[in-house]
């Protein structure tokens, strides 16, 4: 039996590192699993409906990723990347809910 073919174009890597999804009227920590250069797959603490596009904060390196979701199955996710901005120092507007959001995890 061949073992299960990996898609992915990019190689993906461990991350296991704390996030924090934002969306509109939405802030909830999650767990970052895994990253490559495409996307990222998070884990939430219970599986739940997400809009099709939200931002995650890598509290660990003081990020926003603009994020498409692409698949979910129970309570993990994938994500396709759209974009990503530094939350230290000054931000756009835009970027303001996921900026205190990753105040509140503890960034600096």
């Amino acid at each position: 039996m061949k073992p299960p073919q990996d898609r992915r174009f990019e190689t993906r890597s461990a991350a296991n590192s704390r996030g924090v999804v934002v969306a509109p009227g939405l802030e909830m920590p999650c767990l970052i699993v895994d990253a490559s250069d495409a996307g990222l797959r998070i884990r939430m603490d219970r599986g739940m409906a997400l809009p099709s596009r939200i931002q995650i904060v890598d509290v660990a390196l003081g990020l926003v990723i603009d994020a498409e979701v692409a698949w979910s199955k129970g309570n993990e996710i994938g994500v396709k990347r759209r974009g990503q901005a530094p939350l230290r120092g000054l931000v756009p507007s835009r970027l303001a809910p996921a900026r205190d959001a990753f105040l509140r995890a503890g960034g600096r």
